[in-house]
């Protein structure tokens, strides 16, 4: 059987999702922000478009404690970031050299 090649290499998604019940949420550690950031940096590198990166709004990743949260498919990568310097690595090293930031893996049991 043939293999089939994705539309795109990889996806990140970002939790953008926010609580109304006052309850601690991704968009409250601007993810949005975060969000914008990686995709104007993987633009600038020119890694967006099929064949390459697509970077997404999500909403709630059910990972809430780890978050803010973000996910690279296709490798089910979980990262925990903080600013735009994690960002920033997170492009650089996984969606454009495909090497995963350990240092900003969401560990492996933490969920909402």
């Amino acid at each position: 059987m043939a293999e089939t090649k994705s539309y795109y290499e990889r996806h990140i998604f970002f939790c953008l999702n926010e609580r109304a019940n006052g309850e601690d949420c991704c968009a409250r550690h601007r993810a949005q922000a975060a969000f914008d950031r990686c995709k104007s940096q993987a633009k600038s590198l020119g890694l967006l478009g099929p064949g390459r990166v697509r970077v997404n709004k999500a909403g709630c990743l059910d990972r809430c404690a780890g978050g803010p949260i973000a996910v690279v498919y296709p490798e089910a990568v979980w990262y925990s970031y903080v600013d735009e310097s994690d960002i920033d690595e997170i492009v650089q090293s996984h969606l454009r050299d495909g090497v995963v930031v350990e240092r900003l893996l969401t560990p492996p049991d933490v969920g909402r």
